[in-house]
């Protein structure tokens, strides 16, 4: 079996387990939360943690679209990190990689879409790689960006459904979640593992228990928890 990276699933959530304000990609925690008061307020906290998670950071096109990067007019500033970021639609425009290749260290690319707008630009960012998969599989992903680039560790950030299928995969290792002092509510809101839910009890084994590492109490009512996955 191929070695892998250390995983930790990082999220934001509020209270009830959401991951963002609703059920379309016009709504988005990270564009709407910051406007709520009594959320607010302790928002910051949870981008300072964020700041000190791993090297590198897996997320999706669609997130990386829902928070903007397809509009900015002007450039983040360049941080010292690597996204790894799956997208196959696509999600993300010229624009959109544009941004992201100037924000930061390296940019990987995982498609399984052949035509995505990203191969017309490889050779105008020494900084962007793409990984091309006929079927994407994560364990072979995982496995891939260890050997490629020498990866110990990956910090997941995506949407609730891919979360799931890490989950399901028995691909995660640690969490670490932020809860805000809010209630979302909604059946169709995204949480934190969505995906296809166990039918019987013939699935049991698929969830996943946790050992709780640490647990810290927040400035303005926020909660930080980490937790290992028990295998």
């Amino acid at each position: 079996m191929k070695e892998k990276p250390i995983t930790t699933l990082f999220m934001l959530e509020s209270l009830d387990g959401k991951i963002s304000s609703g059920n379309n990609d016009n709504l988005d925690a990270d564009k709407d939360w910051c406007q709520i008061d009594g959320v607010k307020e302790g928002l910051y906290q949870y981008y300072e943690i964020e700041a000190t998670t791993d090297f590198y950071s897996l997320n999706t096109g669609r997130v990386m679209a829902k928070i903007g990067v397809n509009e900015k007019t002007e450039y983040h500033d360049k941080i010292d990190c690597r996204f790894i970021i799956i997208d196959n639609k696509p999600h993300l425009n010229e624009k959109g990689i544009d941004y992201i290749c100037h924000w930061v260290d390296r940019f990987i690319l995982v498609t399984t879409n052949k035509n995505h707008i990203a191969y017309s630009l490889q050779e105008k960012y020494d900084n962007l790689d793409i990984l091309f998969y006929d079927t994407l599989n994560l364990s072979t992903l995982l496995s891939d960006i260890k050997e490629k680039y020498n990866a110990e560790s990956i910090t997941i950030q995506s949407g609730g459904t891919l979360n799931g299928s890490f989950l399901r995969e028995n691909l995660i290792d640690y969490v670490n979640v932020v809860i805000a002092p809010l209630l979302v509510g909604g059946k169709d809101t995204s949480t934190l593992i969505d995906g296809e839910a166990i039918t019987s009890s013939e699935d049991l084994n698929k969830l996943k228990a946790l050992q709780l590492i640490e647990c810290n109490q927040l400035e303005n009512s926020y909660i930080q928890l980490k937790y290992k996955v028990i295998k």
